[in-house]
């Protein structure tokens, strides 16, 4: 989404594994920036952020049990020291937490040195042709080695594909299925519904078995529709149930009645 300056630096090679050495000596984080002091461009992507990172932290479990992951929208990753951070509109790291402290330098950004890797997936989100969700940005995501990019673009300003999922394979990306990926256990679909109020085709995850992820919002919703399920099922029993006791209490007074005569 966000668009490259002119003079953006050209990327500078990286060790053929796609991580960078880790650095002998951690950088002074006083010389990084972490803040660019732009607003987020469109209302529909930042709810979309929110959408994207909510549900997995919601209503996921995680890519495997005790393993952590980490999804950030819109914040710096920090590849290589000395050099410019990107901002993704989202990314998934799988096997790494948050830092404990946000307020300080070291807490602010996805540092490549901390966490010892580079995201799991990135998700771009194309507002216009300028942001190089297609040429620079998808190169750098390569040469660092993150597995799988999807290009979101919902109003076709650079394919007439309005999501594209690709896969690293031999250190360049390769066209692959939407998911779910089993390294990653989750996969993206196109879903038309309302979010916060909104109704509009969003962009959602799904889990290891296709099912879409639920927010936390959705997920109370089918746990009360199945509450007032349960209870209704409850209720005809009962009614029966009842049935069945005044049919009986009939057949016995029209036994006794017989008997009698």
């Amino acid at each position: 989404m966000h668009t490259l300056p002119t003079d953006a630096p050209a990327v500078p090679p990286v060790v053929a594994s796609g991580l960078d050495a880790e650095p002998e000596v951690e950088p002074s984080y006083d010389n990084l920036l972490t803040e660019d002091h732009k607003p987020v461009e469109r209302i529909l992507i930042e709810k979309l952020y929110r959408l994207l990172t909510h549900t997995l932290y919601a209503s996921w479990p995680g890519p495997s049990p005790g393993r952590p992951f980490l999804a950030l929208a819109n914040v710096g990753w920090f590849y290589r020291e000395k050099t410019p951070a990107v901002a993704p509109d989202f990314l998934l790291s799988l096997g790494v937490t948050c830092p404990e402290d946000l307020h300080v330098k070291q807490g602010r950004s996805y540092y490549q040195w901390q966490m010892g890797k580079p995201p799991d997936v990135i998700i771009e989100v194309v507002s216009d042709k300028l942001g190089g969700e297609d040429s620079f940005k998808r190169d750098l995501y390569a040469r660092q080695g993150v597995a799988y990019y999807a290009i979101y673009d919902p109003e076709h300003h650079l394919s007439e594909e309005p999501l594209r999922t690709l896969e690293l394979s031999g250190g360049t990306y390769q066209s692959t299925s939407r998911g779910p990926w089993p390294t990653i256990g989750l996969g993206l679909r196109l879903w038309q519904g309302a979010f916060e109020g909104h109704q509009d085709t969003w962009l959602r995850w799904c889990d290891a078995g296709g099912e879409i992820i639920p927010t936390a919002e959705e997920r109370a919703a089918r746990l009360t529709e199945r509450a007032a399920r349960a209870e209704e099922a409850e209720a005809r029993a009962a009614r029966a149930e009842e049935q069945v006791r005044r049919l009986e209490e009939e057949l016995r007074r029209l036994r006794g009645e017989s008997s009698s005569a």
